[in-house]
């Protein structure tokens, strides 16, 4: 198997995704960009064999996880620990680096000891607004849960969020539970998949990106222009 180039909305600074656990999500999110894509998304989380024999190739930034949440509570740890993140780590030699994104990031945790290395690992999460909806984030933990066990992160682990859908929120609100952390990126990024969901003006994305540029770096990502131009 060859890994796949990264492309559409991803992240600048990722060359390619590797997706070796596949299948529905356990948290169910609304605006699940995956879902569009048909029943095959839609199937039990399964460890596709096939991808383990994958070459990660050297040099390369990969996104693992990026179509499932692999850190959901429903995923096998066998799956995760001696299957997916064994064999990345593996490759540690080849100078391949991780990001890794879940909305569970309690799980990070559990295994980062064993198997979370912080020379190869960005350790993210994603953080739609200050508020919990649940008829919306259904079955993931509340933002402000995430953000706390993200602050539980040893300081030496690289960490990232992603403010994606962005939707309604308390500006000071916001930042204080995305500074709770301290990350070293901020991403923002819009729902792709026109749910309806609650969004904030083009106004005040803009003063959220003032604001936690003071802090920390931020990027505002393509599928943004909707909201801030107008699109």
């Amino acid at each position: 198997m060859s890994l796949n180039i990264s492309t559409g909305n991803m992240f600048d600074f990722i060359s390619h995704t590797w997706n070796p656990i596949k299948g529905a999500c356990l948290h169910d999110c609304k605006y699940c960009f995956m879902k569009r894509w048909g029943e095959g998304r839609l199937k039990p989380p399964r460890l596709v064999k096939s991808e383990l024999k994958t070459d990660l190739g050297e040099n390369n930034f990969i996104f693992i996880g990026s179509s499932t949440d692999i850190f959901a509570d429903n995923i096998p740890n066998d799956w995760l620990c001696n299957n997916v993140l064994c064999i990345a780590n593996s490759y540690s030699a080849y100078n391949n680096k991780y990001l890794l994104q879940t909305k569970n990031p309690a799980r990070y945790l559990k295994i980062m000891n064993d198997w979370l290395n912080p020379k190869y690992f960005i350790l993210s999460t994603t953080i739609e607004t200050d508020l919990f909806h649940p008829d919306i984030m259904r079955n993931s933990p509340p933002p402000v849960d995430r953000a706390q066990a993200m602050a539980k992160l040893p300081k030496e682990y690289k960490r990232m969020v992603t403010i994606e859908p962005i939707m309604k929120f308390s500006l000071n609100a916001l930042i204080a539970v995305v500074m709770l952390f301290e990350p070293e990126q901020v991403n923002i990024g819009a729902d792709s998949c026109h749910k309806s969901l609650p969004e904030p003006s083009a106004k005040e994305i803009i003063k959220l990106q003032e604001r936690l540029s003071v802090f920390t770096k931020v990027v505002m990502k393509k599928n943004l222009d909707r909201i801030l131009k107008g699109e």
